[in-house]
């Protein structure tokens, strides 16, 4: 069982144990690929965790750019957060119905917005049924608490400083895509998308950072998975997917073993991938 930390990872025991504290703040962020064919807001209607809010990642979102689930405008985000009742002093712990998925992306966007009290529950809802926890699908009881966000723009990257990297150096891109995708062998889920990867990146599937119960992996694995991949660890890292959900699965890992210096490439392949002027690449690393 990974260590509790209320700033990264925390177990179903831990949540079991905190979850009547005044000041918790329970998120349900699952989000799935459109082949899926889940309906997330549905799922959490039907059962949740007690008292947990639902986080949708694609409405909290900035609508103005033809790309998926972008960071949404800073007023946005606290304007949402402040109609969940999420706020200054408020610890947040997010799950999803996954195990350890999409979660990550709703605590690195709580990162982004500089807020620190954020954890993501190992596991996630599956974990959580399996010990035989209680759901409900009762609404929450819901108080307006005014949250204050300092945004952090070193975490988070667009095409051109990605292309930049890609090109000279200085940073380490790590994609979290499975191995066949990144190589270029496997067609890509939305259509129109070239195949391959970006140049000079190394390849971290995110499904190798995680046990087999979907919860995550001890530091010491984490950090040995990405030496294992090839990933300069003394260089800043930019972490890139499919449309940037499970390249935050990456921030978190690389969180828990102590790296901080790290970014995430919002765009990820849905941009590169349709962008005619970029190069792509394929194979091994």
């Amino acid at each position: 069982m990974a260590q509790d930390d209320p700033r990264t990872l925390v177990s179903t025991d831990w949540l079991a144990a905190h979850i009547k504290d005044p000041d918790l703040r329970i998120l349900d962020a699952s989000w799935y690929l459109p082949a899926e064919g889940r309906d997330p807001k549905a799922e959490y209607e039907a059962g949740h965790i007690p008292g947990a809010r639902f986080f949708d990642i694609d409405e909290i979102s900035d609508h103005r750019s033809d790309l998926p689930h972008m960071v949404p405008p800073v007023e946005k985000f606290m304007s949402r957060l402040r109609a969940m009742g999420v706020g200054d002093g408020h610890q947040v712990v997010i799950y999803d119905g996954a195990g350890l998925f999409s979660a990550a992306r709703v605590w690195w966007l709580f990162k982004l917005m500089g807020q620190n009290d954020v954890a993501v529950l190992d596991g996630g809802l599956p974990k959580w049924q399996a010990e035989g926890r209680a759901v409900e699908d009762l609404p929450p009881v819901i108080r307006d608490r005014h949250m204050t966000v300092r945004r952090q723009n070193q975490m988070v990257k667009d095409v051109t400083q990605v292309s930049s990297v890609s090109k000279l150096g200085g940073a380490c891109i790590v994609d979290a895509r499975a191995a066949d995708r990144f190589r270029g062998e496997a067609p890509e889920p939305r259509e129109g998308m070239r195949s391959g990867h970006i140049p000079n990146s190394r390849n971290v599937p995110f499904s190798t950072l995680l046990n087999s119960d979907k919860t995550m992996k001890s530091p010491d694995e984490l950090r040995a998975v990405f030496e294992a991949a090839g990933v300069d660890l003394s260089k800043p890292a930019i972490t890139t997917c499919g449309s940037g959900v499970t390249a935050a699965v990456l921030c978190l890992a690389m969180e828990r073993f102590g790296k901080t210096d790290y970014a995430l490439y919002d765009g990820s392949w849905t941009e590169w991938g349709a962008f005619p002027t970029v190069p792509i690449a394929t194979g091994e690393a």
